[in-house]
């Protein structure tokens, strides 16, 4: 593994049962960037957060995070391991059943001997980061749904971890909200030296703050390249999906009969 990349997947296959998920998968990830997982609904984007994070293994092939095969791992070790990622789930997923301030401590109370003192100063710091501070004693059902995915942020970073990963970080939001996020996405990246992966939809937002982009059709990787590369890509499913046409690869129109044949069938089932 090269030590420039912080996660490697190596000719990754993985499969529920009988039913192929992902087939000959390989990236690389370097350390300090921001790379984005682009694709359809269900082609294994999540998936692939999973396995890197050690919660399903492949059916063949390898991940490695920070030189060490994630598969391989002893219980304990996986465990060290996934104290040094954050990770950003769908909607937040905040405990709603404690305070703002209380969800960002938790990893901290959970996974460390610090004081509570330093604790409070570390969640504020943390809040801070985000533009919440002052929110600190709100509880989750009082949080807008942008609100509510910063606060998320700030508890994904709050052991200041080397790996940060987004599953769907901006689903649901408004637009001021999805350009807040965006940007806190790549500023705290940059500001902890951490590397994120982001598994996203939102191609426009996207393209402005990540650094490179794998795109997934079918269970494999079918393009790669900088922004730029994918804006100007000629492969049909990635220019269906960055300008969001209607058909293509994708069709507009589920399987069926000829319309024509079908309009005639319809006709003679009536005369007679």
């Amino acid at each position: 593994m090269s030590d420039d990349n912080l996660v490697e997947i190596k000719d990754l296959d993985f499969a529920y049962d009988d039913r192929p998920i992902l087939k000959g998968i390989s990236m690389q990830i370097p350390r300090g960037k921001v790379v984005a997982i682009m694709g359809g609904s269900g082609c294994g984007k999540t998936t692939l957060l999973r396995l890197i994070g050690g919660q399903l293994k492949p059916s063949r092939g390898d991940v490695l995070v920070d030189g060490r095969s994630v598969p391989e791992l002893r219980a304990d070790e996986l465990y060290a391991l996934r104290r040094r990622m954050g990770m950003l789930f769908q909607f937040g997923a905040l405990f709603t059943d404690i305070s703002v301030f209380d969800n960002v401590a938790y990893q901290m109370r959970e996974h460390t001997d610090l004081p509570e003192d330093l604790i409070r100063d570390m969640v504020l710091l943390k809040l801070n980061a985000v533009g919440l501070r002052g929110a600190s004693r709100l509880m989750p059902a009082e949080l807008s749904g942008g609100m509510a995915r910063r606060v998320a942020l700030a508890r994904a970073i709050a052991l200041d971890p080397m790996l940060i990963m987004y599953d769907e970080p901006f689903a649901g939001l408004d637009p001021i909200s999805l350009g807040v996020i965006g940007q806190l996405i790549r500023k705290l990246n940059d500001a902890l030296g951490a590397t994120s992966i982001m598994v996203t939809h939102d191609i426009q937002e996207s393209l402005q703050i990540v650094d490179y982009i794998y795109f997934m059709s079918d269970g494999k990787v079918v393009a790669l390249g900088t922004p730029d590369e994918i804006r100007a890509s000629q492969h049909p499913f990635v220019h269906q999906f960055v300008f969001a046409q209607a058909d293509g690869p994708v069709p507009f129109h589920y399987p069926a009969e000829p319309l024509d044949r079908e309009l005639l069938a319809k006709d003679a089932y009536e005369q007679s």
